[in-house]
């Protein structure tokens, strides 16, 4: 858990049993992304408050035991112990003006902070006795967050071209508020960006050919690794296509928590696949059997990508399909859903199974 430490102000004598305790860092956004990086990612952060007066009250009135590092106060905390008392000294002060510098700079700052933790952050009021901000501060350190989601949800999409892993993952992400990511966008993304990994997977992708594996993982581990997904959790689709992949992707300890196989024929998949197109005035995107242009004016302008081309769709499906078997054998416990349905009973049958056995989890 991370401690958010109001300026002059520390919570004592928190013992956990398992875990760890931050106090003190991170002090801006800038901080708590750094933290992330390295790998420190809080389960609980607890944002102690209470009014400048009082903040600036407690300043003055501090005193440390110089032997065991003890902080007291004159007013809210003084040692029973008369050899401790005949100790104590008095804190290094700042000035009333430099100590206002501090709070104006915090209050600065805890907005930005508000928003990176706002998933498993609480304010306690700091402006009553400490053993009641202690009792409060345990309470919610020893509390589960709840959530009709899975705890940090890592979900996996796998299925042919056609099978509606991009519309699904999109509704996971909707509904449950966690990030969606597709890997085929994120590689464009960075390609877009003026990076040096930018510039080394353009040609690949400029020239259609495959981005080499290394460069695909870092790229994905890197965007894994941010604050978003940890807090939130990810569901990713269009990786891993291989057992190498997916086996590269948990040696970088990105295992997931639920997968998901959707299963189609071959035939759906090309009906699907091969008769959509897009209207490139509006960006509307059609179908011929599903959704059908509204008017013939619409029907004459509209645009087939060259990729659903029946042809390249066949490569690709012999390409899912001799991977599909080593794949399932790696996630032996993956649920297996017909996509040869309406998209949203789909969505039903997979988010069923996704909240149904966090249930059996917990």
């Amino acid at each position: 858990s991370v401690f958010r430490k109001l300026p002059h102000h520390c919570l004592c004598c928190l013992f956990c049993v398992q875990g760890w305790v931050l106090e003190g860092i991170p002090q801006t956004r800038e901080e708590a992304l750094s933290l992330q990086e390295a790998g420190v990612a809080p389960n609980h952060v607890v944002l102690l408050e209470a009014p400048d007066a009082v903040l600036i009250e407690r300043s003055q009135g501090k005193r440390i035991d110089p032997v065991t590092g003890d902080v007291y106060h004159v007013t809210f905390i003084w040692p029973e112990d008369k050899e401790v008392v005949q100790r104590l000294e008095r804190q290094k002060t700042v000035s009333e003006e430099q100590l206002v510098a501090q709070l104006m700079q915090h209050h600065r700052e805890v907005h930005a902070l508000r928003k990176t933790y706002r998933n498993c952050l609480k304010g306690i009021d700091a402006d009553q006795p400490h053993v009641d901000v202690f009792d409060q501060v345990l309470t919610y350190i020893l509390s589960r967050h709840c959530s009709v989601a899975p705890h940090t949800p890592r979900v996996l999409l796998f299925g042919p071209p056609g099978s509606g892993k991009s519309l699904q993952a999109k509704l996971i992400s909707q509904k449950y508020n966690i990030v969606n990511l597709c890997c085929g966008e994120l590689l464009e993304a960075v390609s877009a960006d003026v990076t040096n990994m930018g510039e080394l997977i353009k040609p690949y992708l400029e020239s259609g050919q495959q981005v080499p594996d290394s460069m695909v993982l870092q790229i994905l581990t890197e965007r894994l690794s941010r604050l978003d997904c940890t807090t939130r959790g990810w569901v990713l689709h269009g990786f891993p296509r291989d057992l190498e992949q997916a086996e590269k992707l948990q040696e970088s300890n990105f295992i997931p928590s639920r997968v998901f196989f959707l299963e189609m024929t071959d035939d759906v998949a090309i009906e699907r696949v091969t008769l959509r197109s897009i209207d490139p005035v509006t960006g509307e995107k059609y179908h011929s059997l599903y959704k059908p242009a509204p008017s013939p004016e619409v029907q004459t302008r509209l645009q087939f990508n060259p990729k659903d081309s029946e042809a390249q769709l066949l490569r690709q499906l012999k390409e899912y399909w001799a991977n599909a078997s080593s794949l399932q054998d790696l996630y032996p416990e993956a649920v297996h859903i017909n996509a040869d349905q309406d998209p949203h009973t789909v969505f039903e049958s997979l988010e069923s199974r996704l909240v149904g056995r966090l249930q059996n989890d917990a």
